[in-house]
């Protein structure tokens, strides 16, 4: 039996989701070929099986998150025991005697029909019983609710400002109609009565104050109501990828973590816009991708990595880690999120040989084919936010690094030059580094240099 286990997708990456099986239990599957896909907040891709052989176990289900290195399912590499271990799988769906226990409800559903039909009239006996008992002490209640619209607007006046309950008040007008003088008489009462009973005689008015808040709140609900519905038809609801919450815990944790600061120059292209332009066609011809100005920033990052290692470091508590390589990581737009290959010992290639590993990582991590090693182990990491016309932002330090680049659109503007205006193609760099452990001065030193590459460039492309 060979184990299948959850790689590591990244240096900072402890666990993965994994988010589908390609194979089921009983079929074969070749070395190499996909298994089953994982999603982390830096790779959504598919892992290839370990050997050749069967699918003999499956231990982690779809959409479910395990650590790294932790078993998810086994390939049986004889293929003998396959039957067997499916066998029992497919057994697993024989629990259909269960199905009997539906009767039950049917009959516990008719009982409780029963039942509910014994309560209606019981609660109909109620109702019919609480109606007589509204006439049983009619002085009160009808005197209350009678006289209320033989009021005149003078007494009903007087009975709102001194909260004043009209059952309570005897009136003494033709039918017992509550006149001005009765009200008048009733409000000097309590001014010599509240002796004995000062306390209760307070105590209802504020109860009869509480009523006005109830009229309001009635109002607010039933305006909701209406407007619930109609918001919803707007609106669409659906939880997150795997892979968005990820990047949105690890940018949170990043901005958590480091100290962001970001310092932007503006940048001289003009130079670098016409060696492209020069090349760009033969390159496409006779190596088969495009000549973009990305490997031409990645050239310039590299002279600055070399003259500044402490922005290629990493910090581990209160220790700094230099790294003796450089591998750059080149932020890929997904269509569903971010990812971040990694071009190994990027300080060795030439522009050709990173303008060839750049379109073959964006290439094969759009059609989900990187390895887990291709997303580990970067040290400075690269975003072309100018690609989509972004003259410059703030770019998120990838974790456990201490700085990244981002590119803005490259693009033809009138410049000053010798106090004559001129029209040059330009960018913004912008840096954003870790001030915990690299200070503005050094950020626009390395910043600098990058800047002073590539406005003076003088290495041959072919």
């Amino acid at each position: 039996m060979i184990d299948v286990v959850m790689p590591q997708m990244g240096e900072s990456i402890v666990e993965g989701t994994l988010t589908k099986w390609t194979k089921k239990v009983g079929e074969k599957i070749e070395r190499d070929e996909p298994l089953f896909e994982i999603s982390t907040d830096k790779v959504d891709t598919e892992i290839p099986a370990p050997a050749s052989g069967t699918v003999a176990e499956i231990l982690v289900q779809e959409g479910q998150t395990v650590g790294i290195n932790t078993v998810v399912g086994r390939i049986d590499e004889t293929g003998g025991a396959v039957a067997a271990s499916a066998q029992p799988a497919a057994a697993a769906p024989a629990p259909p005697p269960a199905a009997p226990a539906p009767p039950p409800a049917p009959a516990s559903a008719a009982t409780g029909a029963a039942a509910l039909k014994e309560e209606l009239p019981a609660q109909a006996e109620i109702e019919d019983r609480r109606e007589p008992l509204e006439p049983v002490a009619p002085s009160p209640t009808q005197e209350r609710r009678e006289p209320e619209g033989l009021l005149s607007p003078l007494v009903r006046k007087m009975a709102r400002e001194n909260n004043i309950d009209l059952a309570l008040v005897k009136g003494s007008g033709a039918g017992g109609r509550i006149t001005k003088q009765d009200m008048e008489a009733y409000l000097s009462q309590p001014k010599a009565a509240p002796v004995a009973p000062p306390p209760a005689a307070v105590a209802p008015p504020p109860a009869a104050v509480a009523p006005p808040p109830p009229p309001p709140a009635a109002p607010a609900r039933e305006a909701l109501a209406p407007v619930a519905p109609s918001t919803q038809a707007k609106m669409r609801i659906e939880p997150m990828t795997t892979m968005r919450t990820k990047i949105a815990e690890h940018m949170v944790a990043s901005k958590r973590i480091s100290a962001h600061v970001t310092t932007v120059h503006r940048v001289d292209m003009t130079k670098i816009a016409k060696i492209r332009a020069k090349h760009k066609d033969e390159v496409s011809q006779r190596y088969g991708f495009s000549l973009t100005f990305l490997p031409f920033v990645v050239r310039a990052a590299v002279a600055a990595l070399r003259q500044f290692p402490i922005v290629n470091a990493s910090i581990d508590g209160n220790n700094i880690i230099y790294h003796n390589e450089i591998n750059i990581g080149i932020a890929v737009a997904l269509e569903n999120g971010l990812i971040v290959p990694v071009i190994r010992n990027a300080d060795e290639k030439s522009v050709l040989g990173l303008q060839r590993s750049i379109a073959d990582l964006a290439n094969r991590a759009r059609s989900r084919q990187l390895k887990p090693d291709e997303v580990a182990g970067g040290t400075f990491s690269i975003t072309n936010f100018g690609s989509f016309g972004s003259v410059f932002a703030t770019p998120v330090i990838n974790q456990p690094q201490v700085a990244i680049l981002g590119v803005g659109t490259i693009e033809k503007v009138p410049v000053v030059i010798d106090d004559a205006i001129a029209i040059r193609s330009q960018c913004y760099l912008a840096l954003t580094f870790d001030h915990r452990l690299i200070d503005g001065a050094l950020a626009d030193q390395f910043t600098g240099k990058a800047k002073s590459v590539l406005e003076t460039w003088s290495e041959e492309i072919l």
